[in-house]
């Protein structure tokens, strides 16, 4: 599920702004893998509207049904928060609350993104 293309391959994201990239994981109570994803499945349009959304994940572990992974990318800090601050992600956390084991939250803070023009660079 994606928001706005993803950066094109060779492109460099706008060098000396910061992406920032959000993940999320989640396990589902027992025999509620598919109710929990199509919960957050639900939320997914709202937050691909978010200002800033550049693509926005929902996968889903075939090999352990109960394990649900979520991965967002935002333009600026400033738009993650107003993702944080949302009705959308208070949904988020209340269905993270139904999870078994404690999920995992994780932002990253990106400068740069290469694609397989580095992998040619390097591989000469």
């Amino acid at each position: 599920m994606r928001c706005a293309p993803d950066l094109v391959e060779g492109q460099v994201h706008r060098t000396g702004e910061e992406m920032i990239i959000e993940e999320i994981s989640i396990s589902a109570p027992e025999g509620h893998g598919q109710d929990m994803c199509s919960a957050l499945a639900s939320l997914t349009a709202s937050t691909e509207v978010q200002p800033g959304c550049l693509s926005y994940q929902l996968f889903h572990n075939w090999q352990q049904p109960s394990d649900i992974f979520i991965r967002a990318k935002w333009a600026t800090a400033e738009d993650l928060v107003l993702h944080l601050q949302s009705d959308t992600y208070k949904r988020i956390l209340l269905l993270m609350e139904l999870s078994p084991s404690p999920p995992s939250v994780q932002f990253y803070t990106v400068q740069e993104v290469q694609g397989l023009d580095l992998v040619q660079k390097v591989r000469v």
